[in-house]
């Protein structure tokens, strides 16, 4: 279990998730059924299912951006929708908030800081996001699509951490990338996760984050199963 820094260290405030048998059923059925979690504020929880599980979906509902239809769900014991909205930040979900591909780093940025007053932040979140702008072929001036999948994903933190979060989700952290840069992500959460903040990730194989997790839980396997 990951331990959070001394209150006066930690770099972010964490939040206490809470959810018991989660559901949600769409028009073709089941997206998602009975998942049931607890995260405490500086632990990563990673979420694996294959293609079509409801990894995202439920990665929108524990954000309050999505309404299940059956289930609880408290995030620091807010259980309406639009508080846990102020708790959470959503990293990149390609199908959600896709970046503007015509549009710079830069471009990015500024959009996220332009109603925010600590502009002073976006150093700090690039850090934690271990995305260094000077490796980009054009700096922040580098447009979106020429982006790795990696630098999208580190991108995608980076502005969430924006929001100062105490909940981050992340989807498909495996997607799209070689072991190393895999691995390296993986590191990357488990190090926010170590500074206070509550990760929920998701990807197909857990197998490479077992490391860096503090529960892993599997999409499609009853609660007795796991």
């Amino acid at each position: 279990m990951a331990v959070p820094n001394a209150a006066s260290d930690a770099a972010f405030t964490g939040a206490r998730v809470r959810a018991d048998r989660l559901s949600l059923k769409g028009p073709h059925g089941w997206v998602y059924r009975d998942v049931s979690l607890t995260a405490v504020p500086g632990s990563l929880t990673v979420v694996e299912g294959a293609a079509g599980s409801g990894r995202t979906s439920l990665l929108l509902t524990l954000a309050g951006r999505m309404k299940p239809t059956g289930g609880t769900l408290a995030v620091d014991g807010k259980t309406a929708r639009r508080p846990i909205q102020r708790l959470a930040a959503l990293g990149l979900l390609t199908e959600v908030n896709p970046f503007d591909e015509g549009l710079s780093v830069r471009e990015h940025l500024n959009e996220r800081l332009a109603y925010r007053r600590r502009r002073d932040l976006a150093r700090t979140a690039f850090s934690h996001a271990g995305l260094d702008l000077s490796d980009l072929p054009e700096g922040d001036r580098t447009l979106a699509r020429r982006l790795t999948r990696d630098q999208a994903v580190r991108l995608g933190i980076a502005l969430a951490l924006l929001d100062e979060p105490h909940l981050l989700v992340v989807d498909d952290a495996d997607q799209g990338l070689p072991e190393l840069p895999r691995r390296r992500l993986w590191r990357t959460l488990h190090e926010l996760a170590g500074e206070g903040l509550t990760v929920v990730a998701t990807c197909t194989d857990a197998r490479d984050a077992a490391w860096a997790a503090d529960t892993v839980v599997t999409l499609g396997v009853s609660e007795e199963e796991r």
